[in-house]
């Protein structure tokens, strides 16, 4: 942050907020009145947020929001902003501030939730000859960039996966078991949902991947962070000659940190291509057969609906002698 007059914060905090659209727009004016940039949801569990701004402007955020009781204890992450993380402001109101979808089984960390467990702590844990697990509570993509050493790779393609971890964990019941994720606040609900399926020693990075990063930059997390703001991958000491680029062009496997998104319109692969693979363009199509982006996707109800009668309708005016005379004539108008 010394070289650069931007502040990214990350931040989060379970907490009952009774009226989260008030809160909402509480949030929304502080923010803009400061020039901040980012995106943050609010529900009625909490509110999870990063925001870009000025170095100054963010520590007046900073310094507003603690002056409510309910986030005095907040854990500020911070790093070097570009001026440009973020297009726009967005503050947005939802269900959860970690979407996972879990149901009857959702946890409330506020209640169950596992042990914290610090960065210094971890450290002298994974050099010291004590058995335990590393679990990445993180997508897929975002492991492919970067991961700590002889972790666990959840390899969810979305948090709303996280049932499907306890299959992959079910032989460490009874193990030491650290769950990391980026800022930490997807830990939460991964270590209570582990504790409410009868894991018995259960502990989350308090800080998140980030901090541990911070304090210990190309130690024991290989390659860089995935963050969700334009930088995409970032690091600290990104220099440091001890620094080791895990990520891999998913086309030649080369080494690479360059994430862009499928040329097919409804893929979308987020995955990592090299410079030299991409030949001069922003993006290319999947080295492997696309996803049916369609098929992962269901179509809601009434957008079927509609969809249907736009079909009636074309089919209707195809058929019609009338309107397809009207259709040939007004065609014949445009391109005469």
């Amino acid at each position: 942050m010394k070289n650069s007059s931007y502040t990214i914060i990350l931040f989060y905090k379970y907490t009952d907020i009774e009226d989260p659209e008030r809160f909402a727009q509480e949030q929304r004016i502080i923010a803009t009145k400061l020039g901040l940039k980012g995106r943050s949801i609010v529900a009625k569990e909490g509110y999870n947020a990063t925001f870009e701004g000025k170095n100054g402007n963010i520590e007046k955020y900073i310094e507003e929001l603690l002056k409510d009781p309910r986030f005095k204890d907040t854990h500020f992450k911070k790093s070097e902003g570009t001026g440009s993380a973020f297009p726009k402001l967005s503050i947005k109101v939802r269900e959860e501030i970690v979407s996972a979808d879990l149901g009857k089984s959702d946890i409330n960390p506020s209640k169950m939730t596992g042990k914290y467990i610090t960065a210094e702590q971890l450290h002298d844990l994974i050099h010291s000859n004590k058995e335990f697990y590393i679990v990445d509570m993180r997508n897929d993509y975002e492991q492919n960039v970067g991961f700590f050493k002889n972790s666990i790779l959840s390899g969810m393609k979305s948090f709303r996966d996280l049932p499907k971890t306890l299959e992959k964990l079910k032989d460490l019941k009874n193990k030491t078991i650290v769950t990391v994720c980026t800022g930490g606040v997807r830990c939460e609900k991964a270590s209570g949902f582990l504790v409410a399926n009868n894991f018995k020693d259960v502990y989350q990075l308090y800080g998140g991947i980030v901090t541990y990063m911070e304090k210990y930059p190309n130690e024991d997390f290989l390659g860089s962070l995935y963050v969700f703001d334009n930088r995409l991958v970032m690091g600290f000491n990104m220099d440091d000659p001890k620094r080791e680029i895990v990520g891999k062009c998913f086309k030649c496997g080369a080494p690479s940190e360059n994430f862009i998104n499928c040329k097919d319109g409804y893929c979308h692969r987020h995955f990592i291509a090299c410079i030299k693979c991409l030949k001069g363009e922003e993006s290319m199509y999947c080295p492997v057969k696309c996803r049916n982006y369609k098929k992962e996707h269901k179509i809601p109800l009434k957008t079927k609906m509609v969809l249907g009668m736009d079909k009636f309708r074309t089919r209707i005016f195809n058929t019609n002698p009338l309107k397809l005379a009207f259709r040939n004539f007004y065609t014949s108008l445009i391109y005469s």
